[in-house]
């Protein structure tokens, strides 16, 4: 069983290989139709399961398309369709919905759900998001990042802001994709000291440096997220914009890179807030190219777990 959970739980050979592919079906579409089917179709007769507990743009849309052009089908699931752990166990869940499917993606809130849901299940399940991790996210960031300055081994990534689910993940591709990590944010919002230990045990150099303009010297990669969740009370938003106020990637933090640094941010975005429109919509973003290699990237994830 192949299931996609988190990067530091798989090898550093079986995620190069998944991004070889991913690049490899990018370049192959080119010119074609963006309803138009793979070569091959090698989804088809395949019914792959979306499950959202949380909302979603991004991933519901990425995942949908791409089994679509894998030539497979979709059934896409809500957490109101299904109440995961209430009224059944997600032990149970997962046995059902293994007779009926193919494949399962859960975007979920507790990574313990995910986990769970894993365990009992007898098809392939990929981790869409928990608060805990975003892997296929990183997937699509690092394929953004080698289609437009080549291998990231041996590169400086910094991320500004908050040390969240999607640093938890950042960290992890740095350990098995050998790049180095600047964090620089408040203590208060220092990213998971677990992941920190795995990127430094794999031989990575991991960093926390809270002047945001020392932080950026020498970056090849510029990263930040939404300061915000969708379930924050008013209250923990002013606490949380006081705080990271000071981080915002703008314009003079990308000039202390050194005026080569691509910026990313992984959407949706709260313009002025976390980043300027100007570096946003900068020379250096790549954030509409990231976006779009979620499908690319989300494509080469699903063969792998179905071994197609």
């Amino acid at each position: 069983m192949r299931h996609f959970l988190d990067l530091h739980k798989l090898t550093s050979e079986d995620l190069r290989g998944i991004l070889t592919q991913a690049a490899a079906m990018k370049t192959a579409r080119t010119g074609q139709p963006k309803g138009a089917p793979d070569d091959g179709v090698p989804l088809a007769g395949r019914m792959v399961a979306l499950v959202f507990e949380k909302p979603s743009t991004r991933t519901r849309v990425s995942f949908d398309v791409g089994v679509r052009q894998l030539g497979g089908e979709t059934l896409v699931l809500s957490g109101k369709d299904m109440q995961l752990g209430h009224g059944e166990t997600i032990a149970d869940t997962a046995r059902v919905l293994s007779r009926y499917v193919d494949l399962i993606m859960i975007r979920t809130f507790k990574e313990e759900t995910l986990l769970e849901l894993a365990e009992y299940a007898t098809v392939p399940v990929i981790n869409g998001l928990t608060d805990a991790s975003h892997p296929c996210q990183i997937m699509a960031d690092m394929l953004t990042f080698e289609e437009h300055r080549g291998p990231i081994k041996g590169r400086k990534v910094v991320w500004a802001g908050d040390g969240n689910n999607v640093c938890t993940s950042f960290l992890h591709a740095a350990g098995q994709l050998g790049f180095d990590l600047t964090f620089t944010g408040p203590e208060a919002l220092d990213p998971d000291p677990e992941a920190v230990a795995f990127a430094r045990g794999k031989g990575s150099t991991v960093e926390i440096e809270r002047d945001p303009l020392k932080a950026a010297n020498g970056a090849s990669l510029i990263v930040t997220d939404t300061w915000m969740s969708m379930h924050d009370p008013e209250s923990a938003r002013q606490r949380r914009h006081a705080m990271l106020r000071p981080y915002q990637v703008n314009e003079a933090l990308m000039a202390a890179a050194g005026g080569n640094a691509l910026f990313m941010h992984c959407l949706p975005a709260h313009r002025g807030e976390e980043a300027s429109d100007g570096v946003m919509d900068g020379p250096n973003s790549v954030i509409f190219d990231e976006a779009e290699n979620r499908l690319h990237a989300q494509k080469a994830i699903m063969r792998w777990c179905l071994r197609v």
